[in-house]
C-alpha cells in the first residue's frame, strides 16, 4: 500500500489545483454573486483555507488562534453567514485569499510530514473532501453566471450506446450490507456508517438515468400542466416557481451550459431538475424513484459472491474508462458510455453523470456516531431534505464512494441533479 502521507499529499494538491483553476479569474469576477443560492467565488476560496486551518492546524479547536483575525474568520462561518448575504461582507480580496490559502497549505504539508504510522489521517481526508465539494459548488455558481463563457466547452467524452434509455434490470429480493465501516472505508463520512444488513424486496431499476429525450417527452406531453402527476407539494412549488422545463433549457430545444448555448443532447442524462420534477416524471412514466437503499444495493451488491463491491464495477479505483468524474467534461456523458462501469446487476453510470434523486429523506443509519466534525450530518437529520446518490460529473473521483450520501431541499435544481426510475416487483421472478 502507498504511504498514506504521499497519497494525502497528492489528493490535497489535486484539490487545490482544481480550486485555483476555478478561481483563476479577475477580481470583479470573483467578487460577483451569481445567485443568492451560492457564494461569490472569493468567499469559497477563503472558506476552504479557513476550514483547513481550523481542522488541520488547530485540530478543530475554534478557541485556538488561527491565521486570520477572529473578526475576519467569522466572515467564513457557513452557519452564521447565509449565502445570500456573503457578497455584502468585507471579504478578503482575491490576492489576500490566495495568499492565506497558500500559507495554510504550507503549514499543513509540514504537519503531514510528521504524521506517524499510528496517527489517524481522517482529518486530512475530510479536508480534501470539503475542498472538492466546494469546487463542485463553484461550478454550480459558474453555470449560473451570465456573460461570455469562461470555461470553454469541456473535454471530450466517449460515445454512448443506443437502446439503453428506458430499459431496466431486476434486482431480486434479499438481504445485503448497507453502508460501510471505517475498517473498509477509513475516509468514509459519519452518515455512511456503520455497515449493517437490511432485507430489500425485489425491484426493478433503470439501467441508465433518464435522458434529455425521455424528459422532453414528458414536457411535450403537457407534464408541467397536469397536476395528476405531481404531489400536492410538488404541484404547489411548480406553480409558485413557474416551472415549465428543466433549468437552463430553452423553449427552442437548446440549453445553456456555462454560457454556451447548444442543441439539447438527446442521449445525455437530464440534469438540473428538482426532486418534485423527478417525482412527477416517474409518475407519468408509470414508475417511481428508487429509495436510497435500493439504489445502493443495485450499485454495490454482488449476488454471486454475497458481498459488497467497493465500486459498482469492482475494486479498481475510478478512472476515465469507468466513470465520468472530475469536472473536466463540464457535462454528463451519453448513456451507455461506460459499459465497463456496470454493477453486478448490469446497472450503468451509477457514479458520475448526475446526482440521482431518491425518494428517501435524510436520516442516520442505526448505530450512527458523529465524526470529528460533529455538525457535518446530524443537524440535517429529520429536516426537509431528500437524499441524492451517485455523484455528478463534477465530483472529485477520490472522494466518491457508492455509500456517499448527498442531500438537498426537494426544490433545489442548480445542483447537477437527475434521476433514474424504479418499479416495485410483486414476485422475485417477475
Amino acid at each position: 500500500m502507498n504511504d498514506p502521507r504521499e497519497l494525502l499529499a497528492r489528493e490535497l494538491t489535486a484539490a487545490r489545483d482544481r480550486t485555483l483553476l476555478l478561481t483563476d479569474h479577475d477580481e470583479p469576477e470573483l467578487l460577483r454573486q451569481h445567485s443568492p443560492l451560492l457564494s461569490p467565488l472569493v468567499w469559497d476560496l477563503a472558506h476552504i483555507g479557513q476550514q483547513e486551518d481550523l481542522w488541520l492546524l488547530r485540530r478543530g479547536d475554534a478557541r485556538r488562534e488561527g491565521l486570520l483575525p477572529a473578526d475576519v474568520e467569522a466572515l467564513y462561518d457557513a452557519f452564521s453567514q447565509p449565502r445570500a448575504v456573503r457578497s455584502r461582507l468585507p471579504l478578503l480580496p482575491p490576492v489576500a485569499a490566495r495568499a492565506f490559502c497558500g500559507e495554510v497549505r504550507g503549514r499543513v504539508l509540514d504537519r503531514l510530514d510528521l504524521l506517524g504510522a499510528d496517527d489517524d489521517p481522517f482529518d486530512f481526508a475530510m479536508v480534501v473532501s470539503h475542498e472538492q465539494q466546494h469546487d463542485e459548488t463553484m461550478l454550480q455558481a459558474l453555470n449560473l453566471r451570465s456573460g461570455p463563457p469562461l470555461l470553454g466547452a469541456g473535454a471530450p467524452l466517449p460515445p454512448g450506446r443506443a437502446g439503453l434509455a428506458g430499459t431496466s434490470v431486476l434486482v431480486p429480493g434479499g438481504p445485503f450490507v448497507l453502508g460501510v465501516d471505517a475498517a473498509d472505508e477509513p475516509f468514509s463520512l459519519d452518515n455512511e456508517r456503520p455497515a449493517h444488513v437490511v432485507d430489500v424486496p425485489a425491484f426493478r431499476i433503470g439501467r441508465v438515468p433518464v435522458t434529455n429525450a425521455g424528459y422532453a417527452a414528458f414536457v411535450a406531453d403537457g407534464g408541467y400542466a397536469d397536476p395528476r402527476w405531481w404531489s400536492p407539494r410538488g404541484w404547489a412549488h411548480r406553480v409558485e416557481a413557474a416551472l415549465s422545463r428543466p433549468q437552463f433549457w430553452g423553449a427552442d430545444g437548446t440549453r445553456t451550459r456555462f454560457g454556451v448555448v447548444e442543441e439539447l443532447p438527446p442521449d445525455e442524462p437530464v440534469q438540473h431538475v428538482t426532486f418534485f420534477e423527478a417525482e412527477a416524471y416517474a409518475a407519468w412514466a408509470g414508475a417511481r424513484l428508487p429509495t436510497e437503499v435500493e439504489w445502493e444495493k443495485a450499485a454495490v451488491w454482488d449476488p454471486a459472491t454475497g458481498r459488497r463491491r467497493r465500486f459498482p464495477w469492482g475494486a479498481a479505483e475510478p478512472s476515465p474508462a469507468l466513470a465520468n468524474l472530475g469536472g473536466a467534461a463540464l457535462r454528463p456523458a451519453p448513456v451507455g458510455a461506460y459499459p465497463a462501469g456496470a454493477s453486478a446487476y448490469g446497472v450503468e453510470q451509477l457514479m458520475g453523470e448526475v446526482w440521482e434523486w431518491t425518494s428517501s429523506a435524510f436520516g442516520p443509519w442505526p448505530g450512527f456516531r458523529p465524526m470529528l466534525y460533529a455538525d457535518y450530518s446530524a443537524p440535517f437529520f429529520g429536516g426537509d431534505y431528500r437524499v441524492l446518490r451517485g455523484g455528478s460529473w463534477a465530483v472529485g473521483p477520490s472522494i466518491l464512494r457508492p455509500s456517499f450520501r448527498n442531500w438537498d431541499h426537494p426544490y433545489r435544481r442548480q445542483v447537477f441533479s437527475g434521476f433514474r426510475l424504479a418499479w416495485s416487483v410483486d414476485e422475485p421472478d417477475a
